[in-house]
């Protein structure tokens, strides 16, 4: 269904000379009638669509995450001749985009012709990186990104579902093998994870290796215990079900086993060889490839220079408005004790058992549950997917972040979930918990994306693009928004929500810190200590994700900031015509976009309710 060849695509799009519009004029000059207008803009549209199915056919995880189970039981190719046959679609498509005339075309493929050539544009520039990053590191990877594909997204709906995932576990030793040779070619051109990212990687490979089929401890294993309950909701025989189990068996003691055991055995060789030289400097022409990840982040021009200043700035004000807080509860001594208080004492968190974690959830859905009560009054666009609260897999709490969120299935087949990581539950204050469950939930992530992926009349390729200082600019917003709403009524949460902002300030310091300006890992996470109220483990697992991930933590805070600066300017040319719904609209009616172009749709929706238009 998603397999139509570039060659089709090219076809279509030859279509596309008879380009503009009613009173307009081409390039050469010549008018176009209504109907050619009309024409043209249909045949953009169609070239969006077709342009996506041919994006998705290379990439089968991407598809069914989009709703697309045709290919269901392959795994994408991670080679370089997978490599190059993608770029090279992104660039026929970007040559057959540019034969549309921009001038013809209305107001929203404008838009979508703007950011379908941003981001062709940024793919075959970052080609150039192909090789730079960490495709295992504690954070995400393939070692556990399969795993978690087959328990969030892979539906056993019949028989064909269960033999697919029968079949994909036994195509595991190819993926892998795949793997493993992309990371030996990464060494050998000095691109290697820092040593501390081995143990993790290689623990969280082994656990998905414990349990049957794979020893006798008596428990399934979590990808054969993810099967079996799927298969026995499956309206067939016992024996049918019996032979479904003992196939996936056969295939994880071949396929998974062998895939996951030299997988494990690479990474073993690789933490021999190891650095703790932690950050992007130290690869071949580090500094270009750190410039290009702030850009991609960002959506900037900004300097690396420019980025730590702003976060140094940033980390004053957020410390002397903490200051207030203290105040208000009466606290004395200096804004380190105060820290020390908000990290040692037992009545800022739930207990680290099964009740207090139960306790978590629970507490993070009333939170949810009361923001969703208020929102009408500050969102017209709310989306309609449902959102839930869970805990990260045991499987994956050991690397996992702290939080994340999981989009929806646009076919309404998978709720967006908030995930929350229980595993310490020391790093999960109660009073970060409102900001929190605002920047992953509601009216965070959640709306932004499910709010993306339900536009209409917006190309697939828009609703799914990303752009992270939007995204998680958005997210860190919604923390500040909540109180703008009226909520973080008890001081100590409006204290977490300060923190949570002074932990992205601070991101922008130490993320140009270890890449620009080679401070060591120990130097990072002693900045973080000494300038946030975080706990220590807290503080070395986000210097250990900064330095894995380069450049995407300055992301959140240089997206806040400028979608605050919007707001600014739009409450103080607008006065009074200022409506919280319709900025909240103009925001994210159009799906993820660079900040450039947010600021002009935010300009342009300025401009028409001071002209009354």
């Amino acid at each position: 269904m998603l397999r139509h060849s570039v060659s089709s695509i090219a076809l279509l799009l030859a279509l596309a000379a008879c380009e503009p519009a009613q009173e307009t004029k081409t390039s050469s000059g010549q008018e176009q009638t209504a109907e050619q207008v009309q024409d043209v803009n249909a045949q953009i549209t169609s070239f969006f669509d077709e342009a996506m199915k041919a994006r998705l056919a290379l990439n089968p995880m991407m598809a069914e995450r989009l709703g697309d189970r045709s290919m269901n039981d392959q795994w994408p190719e991670i080679t370089d001749a997978a490599e190059d046959k993608q770029l090279k679609l992104i660039k026929d498509q970007l040559a057959t985009l540019r034969t549309f005339d921009f001038d013809a075309l209305n107001e929203q493929n404008k838009l979508s012709y703007r950011i379908f050539k941003i981001t062709a544009e940024r793919t075959i520039a970052n080609d150039r990186w192909r090789d730079y990053g960490y495709p295992v590191n504690q954070m995400f990877g393939w070692q556990t990104g399969v795993a978690t594909h087959l328990m969030t997204v892979h539906r056993i709906s019949n028989v064909s579902d269960a033999e697919a995932y029968i079949t994909r576990l036994g195509k595991l030793d190819t993926l892998m093998g795949q793997l493993v040779a992309s990371l030996e070619k990464r060494a050998s051109k000095g691109i290697q994870a820092p040593k501390f990212v081995y143990p993790y990687t290689i623990e969280a490979s082994r656990n998905l290796l414990k349990g049957a089929p794979f020893d006798t401890s008596g428990e399934d294993s979590v990808i054969l215990a993810d099967f079996r309950k799927k298969v026995n909701k499956l309206d067939i025989s016992d024996a049918d079900k019996g032979a479904l189990i003992e196939k996936a068996t056969a295939a994880m003691l071949s396929g998974m086993k062998v895939g996951y055991e030299a997988l494990i055995a690479e990474l073993e060789k690789l933490q021999t060889t190891a650095t703790t030289d932690d950050g992007a400097w130290k690869f071949p022409h580090g500094d270009a490839f750190y410039a290009q990840a702030l850009k991609n982040n960002t959506t900037t021009d900004m300097t690396a220079d420019e980025i730590h200043q702003i976060g140094l700035d940033n980390v004053e004000r957020i410390h002397t408005a903490m200051r207030e807080i203290m105040k208000k509860v009466g606290f004395e001594g200096s804004l380190q004790d105060f820290f020390k208080y908000t990290r040692d004492d037992e009545k800022f968190y739930y207990p680290n058992t099964e009740e207090g974690k139960a306790a978590y959830l629970q507490k993070a859905n009333d939170i949810i549950e009361a923001m969703r009560a208020k929102v009408p009054e500050y969102f017209d666009l709310i989306p309609k997917a449902p959102m839930e609260v869970r805990a990260v897999e045991k499987f994956r709490e050991q690397s996992a972040g702290k939080a994340f969120y999981q989009r929806a299935a646009p076919d309404g087949s998978r709720p967006g979930m908030f995930y929350a990581n229980l595993r310490d539950m020391s790093f999960m204050p109660i009073y970060q918990l409102e900001a929190l469950a605002y920047h992953e939930g509601i009216p965070g992530h959640h709306f932004q994306l499910a709010i993306s992926q339900e536009l209409e009349g917006v190309p697939l390729f828009q609703r799914i693009a990303r752009f992270t200082a939007f995204s998680e600019g958005w997210g860190l917003y919604t923390e500040e928004l909540g109180k703008d709403m009226g909520f973080y009524e008890d001081p100590y949460s409006d204290f977490g929500r300060l923190a949570m902002e002074l932990w992205r300030a601070c991101r922008l310091v130490v993320d140009t810190g270890l890449h620009s300006k080679k401070w060591t890992r120990e130097q990072a996470i002693d900045y973080l200590a000494e300038n946030t109220p975080n706990p220590q483990g807290d503080v070395v697992a986000a210097i250990e994700r900064y330095i894995v991930m380069p450049g995407q933590a300055t992301a959140y805070m240089v997206g806040k900031l400028k979608i605050m600066e919007l707001r600014q300017r739009a409450m103080d040319e607008l006065g009074d015509k200022f409506d919280w719904r319709g900025f909240h609209s103009v925001v994210l009616k159009n799906g993820a976009v660079p900040l450039s172009i947010l600021e002009e749709n935010v300009d342009d929706w300025i401009k028409s309710l001071k002209s009354g238009a």
